[in-house]
């Protein structure tokens, strides 16, 4: 059941985002040439902790069999998709992107919020990538009115990133977001105009497109974690938690664009 938040509850949730967003404005300070995944890791955290907030997505579990997520954020280096793992022996390198995403709970709810960030100078290709899935990230918050239906954030999603000739990852969608990470409904990023969920004053949804500059297939790793494009090719992964309003969409997590 798709649960609609009071202002009170909007109120938490902004301090939850707004603790997820002050971490991705410090880490795009942070991420350049040389500095590991597992050092990115323990910034947020240190972060996190110091707001009196918990790193939601460290001891995770995805399924019974799976060890839970060992990091405090996820960490995706060029061509894995979500869930990287971070790691000191992951180093950055010149030219690299990478995809980071912060969940936090705070007094009783979830923040959630994701950027790709470049390493140094990148590639066109790679800026083009970056454009592509941050703006279809835009148009879908654009659309993302009462009234409006989740296939319509779905269609604006599919219909840029098709039209940008990139790939679109179709086996992890958004989600709804509250007192749990992962909550009804989700938020496929294809659909249809007009069709599933009807959007409705008070909820609260974590949009996030993840885009390829190849095909669309992906496959999971041996650690059941971190998701790669089965060509080898560049991902990117961004996102925003939001609240829909009378007056429109009110971003949660408000990170300075990437």
């Amino acid at each position: 059941m798709v649960c609609l938040k009071t202002e009170e509850e909007l109120l938490l949730m902004r301090g939850a985002g707004k603790v997820v967003a002050d971490i991705l404005n410090l880490l795009r300070e942070v991420v350049r040439p040389g500095i590991s995944t597992g050092e990115l890791d323990r910034v947020a955290e240190k972060h996190i902790l110091s707001q009196g907030g918990k790193p939601v997505f460290k001891g995770y579990r995805l399924a019974a069999g799976i060890k839970p997520f060992p990091g405090s954020i996820c960490v995706s280096v060029n061509e894995e998709v979500v869930h990287g793992i971070p790691s000191d022996d992951r180093i950055l390198q010149e030219g690299d992107i990478v995809s980071v995403d912060v969940g936090v709970l705070l007094k009783g709810y979830c923040g959630d919020a994701a950027c790709t960030y470049p390493v140094g100078e990148i590639s066109e290709e790679r800026k083009r990538l970056l454009r592509v899935t941050e703006e279809s990230l835009n148009r879908a918050i654009a659309v993302s009115l009462k009234g409006n239906t989740v296939g319509d954030i779905g269609h604006a999603v599919e219909s840029f990133v098709l039209k940008s000739n990139c790939g679109l990852v179709r086996d992890y969608t958004g989600h709804g977001v509250g007192k749990k990470l992962h909550e009804p409904p989700q938020v496929p990023n294809f659909g249809k105009p007009g069709r599933g969920v009807t959007l409705q004053r008070g909820m609260t949804l974590a949009i996030e497109p993840m885009v390829m500059l190849g095909k669309e297939d992906i496959r999971v790793g041996k650690d059941q974690w971190v998701v790669v494009t089965a060509d080898g090719s560049d991902a990117a992964h961004f996102e925003r938690s939001i609240a829909i309003t009378d007056e429109g969409p009110e971003i949660l997590t408000p990170w300075h664009s990437c």
